[in-house]
């Protein structure tokens, strides 16, 4: 062999030798386990610290996500789970765009991700020992908290309510592979956009946001001066600051005609407008109420639109598509079948100290020509007042008293001079027929508040246009026609059926053919589809704690399954259910929805109309 061909063969030799060496390394760096990395050994650390201390503070920033961050960490084998820029892109731009939801973008580590960011990518100088790690750790929080704050809403509803009972899905076992594939696909835009509500009227409510951060933009509108009130066809100084004031959100066009400072026919029709989107009468005049509306700034009312934005999140994806409403700010009610408005009316609810609960429950049964058993508060603050004056009160509005046996006792024969409301051994019950407080007709769904909607013999108060004059049940306008589409399918309930029921006197309870979810809600802004915004009066100043919260410093709530309240079916008001049951005559109606037909009959029931 020649020296020149063992030096070939030497040659192959090494160069062999070299590459198998340098497979075997790539091999043993391919396999070698995440936490060899300095990155991965930093994040491996303050996983640990969290794990261990139960809070970790990273770049000046308290992390939130407490208990996802560490499955997530962990399952990479403390990786870091943002190694492309297309996606720390899309997150800090959700971040940045999160305002659009009435949210705020530094509760989601705005300022320290980009003060990161920029140091990370500065070449002039050395980085930060572990910033490579704070910047991934940030990142993976302000995902979670964004999603949390999109699905859930920032404010805990219950820590304002503790008779909150809307459930949601609890998304803990969901959220990590959910991010995991997002980060995989490049999906962080989508991934966000699904966990916002998909209902019409979240968006609905972004787009009045955006518009009426576009009036501040523009400068917001000024006041209309104080003094008597403007209505056609004077001539006042302060007709020019109305005009500027109607034309700033858009009733009165800007083209509008006839002298500055005389109220005529277009300012009348632009007030009218005015006053229908804010629930005011709408006359035309512009009085203290409608005056005061005028004037509620423009920052006011842009707040008032993140507190219901924050109100839909609370309530998320609303799966059912058949259900009845009642927005008690709106004082209105709607029932809703396959996702159409089938009735609408308007409602009136309880007074300010005696407030409609918020709830979600379902509606199982109606109750034609119902007696009333008045409820201690009421018989102590209302009735007994009006029965020491005029004895004949209870005969003039067909009330009976009912001892505890179950016996009509004479009125007359009792001394109502002495009488208390704590030890009156006697019901007092008012029968079905014109005078009833809860009218022809009451509508009922388990609750532990005692409340349910029914009908009214006063119907001139539908007429006003704020309706705060229950002592917490609702009462409905067209509630027959209510009752007709609620038994509709049920073959016993024709129309006609339900006309000779109501032409009688009888008690008669009727089954619906499939429950129904009843939703007590509270929005002081509506969206209607023609676009317009509608603000209504904040009745029972729930308003002010939920944007109080949504100012202050993120704390997440952590979500666990909480069981259902009893459901019961009291009287309203909060009152004990009668131990006399009235005359009721009960017709069964078999349920024709899945599940077991119901037998028997529901208890006897009072209310406080």
């Amino acid at each position: 062999m020649s020296t020149h061909s063992g030096r070939l063969i030497l040659l192959s030799f090494r160069i062999t030798s070299i590459v198998q060496v340098w497979v075997v390394f790539l091999v043993l760096m391919l396999a070698w386990p995440a936490a060899a990395t300095p990155t991965a050994s930093d994040l491996r650390q303050r996983i640990e610290q969290l794990k261990e201390n139960g809070k970790l503070n990273v770049a000046g920033v308290s992390i939130g996500a407490i208990d996802l961050l560490p499955q997530l960490y962990e399952r990479s084998e403390f990786n870091r789970l943002w190694t492309r820029e297309s996606d720390i892109e899309a997150l800090l731009a959700a971040i940045r765009t999160s305002d659009q939801d009435g949210l705020d973008p530094d509760d989601f580590h705005l300022q320290p991700l980009n003060r990161l960011r920029r140091e990370l990518n500065a070449t002039e100088k050395p980085q930060k020992p572990g910033a490579a790690a704070d910047f991934d750790l940030l990142l993976t929080d302000a995902l979670l908290r964004l999603g949390y704050q999109l699905f859930y809403g920032k404010v805990d509803p219950e820590s304002l309510d503790a008779g909150w009972n809307f459930e949601r899905p609890l998304l803990n076992e969901e959220a990590v592979p959910a991010i995991e594939s997002a980060l995989r696909s490049g999906t962080i835009a989508e991934l966000l956009r699904s966990l916002e509500p998909q209902d019409p009227t979240y968006a609905a409510l972004k787009r009045a946001l955006k518009r009426y951060r576009e009036i501040k933009a523009r400068g917001g509108w000024g006041t209309v001066p104080a003094g008597p009130k403007l209505e056609a066809p004077m001539e006042d100084a302060r007709v020019e600051a109305l005009r500027r004031r109607l034309q700033v959100t858009g009733e009165l066009p800007t083209t509008a005609g006839g002298a500055r400072n005389l109220f005529d026919g277009s300012v009348v029709q632009a007030v009218k407008r005015f006053q229908t989107r804010h629930g005011l009468d709408a006359d035309g005049v512009v009085g203290l109420a409608t005056l005061a509306a005028l004037n509620v700034p423009v920052d006011a009312r842009i707040d008032q639109i993140r507190v219901n934005l924050e109100r839909t999140r609370w309530l998320g994806r609303t799966a059912e598509r058949d259900y009845l409403a009642v927005n008690i700010a709106g004082f209105d009610a709607v029932l809703v079948r396959n996702g159409e408005r089938i009735w609408a009316a308007r409602a009136i609810v309880g007074r300010p100290y005696r407030m409609t609960p918020l709830f979600r429950s379902d509606m199982t049964y109606i109750v034609f020509n119902p007696t009333w058993t008045v409820p201690p508060t009421i018989l102590k603050k209302d009735l007994l007042p009006k029965v020491k004056s005029d004895p004949s009160f209870l005969t003039r509005n067909s009330f009976k008293v009912v001892d505890r046996g179950g016996q009509t006792v004479d009125a007359s024969a009792i001394d109502w001079s002495t009488a208390r409301a704590g030890t009156l051994p006697y019901q007092i019950v008012q029968q079905p027929g014109n005078k009833n407080a809860l009218g022809r007709v009451k509508f009922m769904f388990p609750n532990k508040y005692q409340v349910y909607l029914h009908d009214t013999p006063d119907r001139t108060l539908f007429q006003r246009a704020a309706r705060t004059y229950s002592s917490g049940c609702i009462r409905v306008d067209q509630p027959v026609e209510l009752a007709r589409l609620l038994l509709n399918g049920a073959p016993e309930w024709s129309p006609a059926r339900i006309d000779k029921v109501l032409a009688g006197k009888k008690t008669v309870t009727a089954r619906l053919p499939a429950s129904v979810p009843v939703f007590l809600l509270y929005w002081t802004v509506e969206v209607p589809a023609d676009g317009s915004v509608h603000f209504r009066n904040d009745i029972y100043e729930r308003d002010p704690p939920i944007l109080a919260e949504l100012r202050k410093e993120f704390r997440p709530t952590v979500r666990r399954p909480k069981p259902a309240d009893p459901e019961t079916v009291p009287e309203a008001g909060g009152e004990q259910a009668p131990t006399v049951a009235p005359e009721e005559v009960m017709q069964r109606v078999p349920l024709k929805a899945a599940g077991p037909t119901v037998a028997g009959a529901p208890p006897p029931v009072t209310a406080t109309p």
